[in-house]
């Protein structure tokens, strides 16, 4: 019925993406030529952030020194309640 001969076997041998994808399995998309993601992972021109991207600076809510504050801030309050316990 068909005569269409399938050329398939050149993107079936392709290397594929290595992305990780939400359930937990890899990307089964055939990756760009010389790259290792797929066209959806970033591997199309164009793709990813910009440089000196003022976006992807950190907020300062995971810096030394800001978890160091909060821990003393946590051991004041832990602190006071031990001091409030023993006036009641």
């Amino acid at each position: 019925m068909n005569d269409h001969t399938r050329t398939t076997g050149p993107m079936l041998a392709s290397p594929r993406c290595g992305a990780k994808i939400r359930s937990g399995g890899s990307c089964r998309a055939p990756a760009v030529h010389g790259k290792t993601r797929c066209r959806m992972h970033g591997g199309a021109e164009g793709s990813g952030a910009p440089r000196a991207n003022r976006n992807a600076r950190k907020h300062g809510l995971f810096t030394r020194d800001a978890i160091e504050e909060r821990r003393e801030i946590r051991a004041l309050l832990g602190e006071v309640r031990k001091v409030l316990e023993g006036m009641t």
